[in-house]
């Protein structure tokens, strides 16, 4: 009685804006699912048990931004980059240490994740070279909490801009396949290399598998119907 009514709030659906923009977290995703999401194809429903861990994170925020403040380390939080023509972003906060500015991410991952752990995740790391791109600071700190036991581990990060230069390109050529309604293809690394992973979670994976269907892409189709047959 209680569970039903903590899941109809969490699956309580919010009227979905038309998007204009990407977001930086957009920067490591497969590039085929940000196109599915503009173009507002089929999805797989939201899990409450995925809402509630999601909800979760927000209070690791919280929770982490309180100590900081308390320091006297945080220079600003929840902090917009300057407006950009196909780009929005708001990075967790820009702290002052030893007189050095620094952007913060924080993350909250799972026990398995947070043990193997021994550089930022990709994602993770091209999203934290973006805002220290768009806010022109050379170092930037993403701060992983273990959800499981609240530990923590910190990576320090200098800017790359070789990085930046081509995870921007990459968007702006995703950008126009958008605009001219051109599927992308699924990146290598996805399709049978380290991010295979991806493709498990993907709430789009039946619009894919109907899409690859279309272009006769039967590499892409056994491997989708051998990941639902996993699930």
């Amino acid at each position: 009685m209680i569970i039903e009514k903590i899941n109809d709030f969490y699956l309580t659906k919010k009227e979905e804006r038309e998007r204009t923009h990407f977001y930086i977290t957009d920067s490591g995703k497969c590039p085929r699912a940000v196109f599915f999401q503009f173009k507002k194809f089929p999805k797989k429903e939201d899990d409450p048990l995925f809402l509630r861990k999601m909800h979760q994170g927000d209070h690791v925020h919280m929770r982490t931004m309180g100590v900081l403040l308390s320091l006297g380390v945080v220079k600003a939080v929840e902090v917009e980059i300057p407006q950009q023509e196909i780009i929005n972003g708001r990075a967790d906060a820009i702290l002052s240490i030893n007189s050095e500015p620094y952007v913060l991410e924080i993350k909250s991952v799972n026990n398995y994740k947070f043990n193997n752990l021994s550089e930022p995740e990709e994602d993770h790391y091209k999203q934290i070279q973006l805002y220290m791109h768009y806010f022109k600071i050379n170092k930037g700190i993403v701060l992983y909490e273990n959800k499981d036991n609240q530990e923590l581990k910190e990576f320090k990060i200098d800017y790359d801009p070789g990085l930046v230069e081509f995870v921007l390109y990459r968007m702006k050529e995703l950008k126009k396949d958008i605009e001219n309604n051109n599927l992308p293809k699924i990146p290598e690394q996805i399709m049978s290399g380290p991010e295979s992973w991806r493709c498990s979670y993907c709430p789009y994976i039946e619009s894919c598998l109907k899409e690859s269907e279309k272009e006769g892409d039967f590499r892409n189709m056994e491997r989708i119907k051998l990941i639902l047959k996993e699930r």
